[in-house]
């Protein structure tokens, strides 16, 4: 976790951005991002530099080349020069210098490099505007341990979650106990293929390499495991390059060493190669409204024809999912219900055509303060036979956190999300909640009663917060499958009195009244 120091140094550059102009967020983590791929390019290349050492051979890989890089007066800067072990040492404006006309330079020329985050160089800006504010970042950054992977990812979200405060572009940051629960009730395992075609920061792709670092510690053990987990594993697309660049910075920040993270439109480009390829989708897809017949990818309006974005992100997820891969989506509840032939015909398809397992209606608030709209994960397998059977329902009301504007939390930071407990000599201890903070926290209920749907849940009366629904029953109200169509409520019977017993008091409180007032008049 971060230090309270670390927390506030991180406050002290972001304020600085904001007094030197830069008042966007993303802008401040872009620039942000620069240095950190520079110190881990120097990193790299001390690393290759210390085993050519150690094996008495020349390098294998620079980085750095030998010379200068021909720019500017003296034939340019030494390659040597641009590396960060040498410009943090340096006075600020020599750095400046250095970094802005020649750094960035030859980072955009790096984009050739192959690996995903180099490829996101090549529209690389540097905009920080002034040497002291270069500096004072610089020196923010030398001091975070970066060889700790657990203390540079808090650090990477620390700042997003400043994306998420600054409020106009909330709407790139899932909440991260909403994403977690969402990991949880899938639980990667080592050999899954993982795709987010709506990646965004790349939280959901995070939280799953985090999920099987903690559960599948093994995978790690074996070199093809490994290779597979760093490699193959994970892939998120984006048509925001600077969410691209952002993204694979958090996905190496967090340890995953060459992630798949690329440009796509999703809902446009033809997906020949990403076709029945993923075991797994998780996702949190924009829902922008309608797109043209022309501008929308065909192979997508060939599984339902709509020009809804929400409707062809559910075409899309089926395209990407190999048979027997599963989802768990966020939707919006117009997905659920809604009565157009397209919305009919996908929810059609999750029951007959693939396996519809369960439906997590979330409170309203859960998007607040960017979005009052209400929203249900949908969890689903993708079988191309069919395969429904119940499917489950749960009633989230709370999530930890209140459903204004403001999203205060309602129990300590270890009572949140959907796996409470504490970290204590590297094991973790699990907490339970009494029934007064799971009214405050339901995450922890939904993935416990999510194990045990094909059983116990099965029995439940339709007035607890979860149960099942037989598919047939789904398939009679023309496949509706929001939670209130199927909930049933009970009305508690109210006591009255005896209709006598009222007419009598009211009678003498009359009478009562009437005494008073010939009192008052035999006063007066």
């Amino acid at each position: 976790m971060l230090t309270g120091e670390l927390r506030s140094k991180i406050d002290a550059v972001w304020n600085a951005f904001w007094a030197g102009g830069i008042a966007n967020p993303l802008e401040v983590i872009e620039q942000i991002t620069y240095l950190l791929f520079m110190r881990g390019l120097d990193e790299a290349h001390t690393r290759e530099e210390n085993k050519a050492n150690r094996l008495a051979r020349p390098m294998e890989r620079r980085i750095f080349p030998e010379g200068k890089d021909g720019i500017g007066k003296k034939g340019g800067v030494a390659y040597e020069d641009m590396r960060w072990s040498r410009l943090k040492n340096g006075d600020p404006a020599t750095m400046f210098e250095i970094v802005s006309e020649h750094v960035f330079p030859f980072l955009r020329a790096m984009a050739e490099d192959g690996t995903a985050h180099a490829a996101h160089m090549k529209g690389a800006r540097f905009t920080i505007p002034t040497p002291a504010l270069l500096a004072k970042v610089v020196d923010l950054l030398a001091d975070i341990p970066m060889e700790d992977r657990d203390t540079k990812g808090d650090l990477y979200e620390y700042m997003l979650s400043k994306i998420a405060s600054a409020g106009q572009n909330g709407q790139f940051r899932t909440p991260r106990h909403i994403i977690a629960l969402m990991v949880e009730m899938m639980a990667p395992g080592p050999k899954d293929i993982i795709c987010d075609p709506a990646c965004g920061t790349c939280g959901f792709l995070v939280a799953a390499g985090q999920y099987l670092r903690d559960n599948h510690q093994k995978l790690f053990h074996e070199a093809e495991s490994r290779e597979h987990f760093h490699e193959e594993m994970f892939h998120g697309f984006d048509f925001d390059n600077t969410m691209l660049r952002i993204g694979s910075m958090n996905m190496t920040l967090h340890g995953v060493d060459n992630p798949d993270i690329r440009y796509k439109d999703s809902l446009a480009q033809e997906h020949a190669g990403d076709a029945d390829r993923y075991s797994l989708v998780l996702a949190n897809p924009p829902f922008a409204g309608s797109l043209d017949y022309e501008t929308t990818a065909k192979d997508l309006i060939a599984i339902v024809k709509t020009k809804k974005t929400e409707l062809l992100f559910m075409a899309l997820f089926l395209k990407l999912l190999k048979p027997g891969g599963r989802a768990a989506v966020i939707v919006p509840d117009g997905v659920l219900f809604g009565s157009s032939t397209a919305h009919k015909e996908i929810r059609r398809m999750l029951v007959e055509d693939h396996r519809l397992d369960g439906i997590v209606k979330l409170p309203s608030g859960v998007f607040r303060p960017y979005a009052g709209v209400s929203t249900a994960i949908v969890l689903f397998t993708k079988t191309n036979s069919g395969g429904t059977d119940d499917v489950w329902f749960y009633d989230c009301q709370a999530d930890g956190f209140s459903l204004d504007d403001k999203r205060n939390a309602l129990l300590p930071a270890e009572k949140i999300g959907p796996t409470p407990g504490t970290r204590e000599a590297g094991h973790f201890i699990s907490l339970t909640l009494s029934e007064d903070e799971h009214a405050k926290n339901n995450l922890p209920d939904i993935a416990a009663r999510w194990k045990k749907r094909h059983g116990a849940e099965r029995e439940r009366p339709r007035t607890a917060q979860s149960f099942c629904v037989p598919k047939a029953e789904i398939a009679a109200t023309g496949y509706d499958l929001s939670i209130n169509r199927y909930k049933e409520v009970v009305h508690e019977a109210a006591e009255h009195r005896p209709p006598k017993e009222i007419i009598a008091e009211l009678k003498a409180l009359e009478k009562e009244i009437a005494e008073g007032l010939d009192e008052l008049e035999g006063m007066l």
